[in-house]
């Protein structure tokens, strides 16, 4: 029992950190998008770089210790937790969604990005939509 808590909270854990860098990042693509300034948008560069690559092994940690928790409870449990389906699907959806965020940093880095602020401040709303989905998957088990 011990080793499934501390399973837990390190999943959540590293899910919050993976989270706060995937809510800010896109809040840097808004600036970088709306900046005219070329010193600022060289700024930006750096900060989205260095974000993405300081969040990314807090995305692989929390699904290597959600694997190790669906391991630890067993097949059969995973099997009759259709609720977690739905969390992985959306899990799917938000790794999709961060390895698209390293296209975005090369499209920034290369002055290539055509999109507005306005598409950038739409793109943020997506892992926070995911986060609502998902705590009342885990916490509701509504199927």
């Amino acid at each position: 029992m011990t080793t499934l808590l501390w399973l837990k909270a390190f999943h959540v854990i590293f899910m919050v950190a993976w989270f706060a860098g995937i809510f800010y990042l896109p809040r840097l693509f808004v600036n970088h998008a709306e900046t005219t300034n070329q010193d600022i948008a060289e700024h930006l560069k750096g900060m989205e770089k260095r974000l993405l690559y300081f969040v990314t092994p807090f995305g692989v940690l929390t699904i290597a210790l959600g694997i190790a928790l669906i391991y630890h409870y067993g097949m059969a449990w995973f099997a009759a937790s259709h609720w977690l389906h739905a969390k992985l699907t959306l899990v799917v959806l938000l790794v999709a969604y961060h390895l698209y965020c390293f296209k975005l940093v090369r499209i920034f880095r290369e002055d290539k990005n055509t999109r507005s602020g306005r598409f950038y401040r739409i793109f943020n709303e997506v892992p926070v939509l995911a986060l609502f989905a998902i705590v009342i998957l885990v916490y509701v088990k509504p199927f």
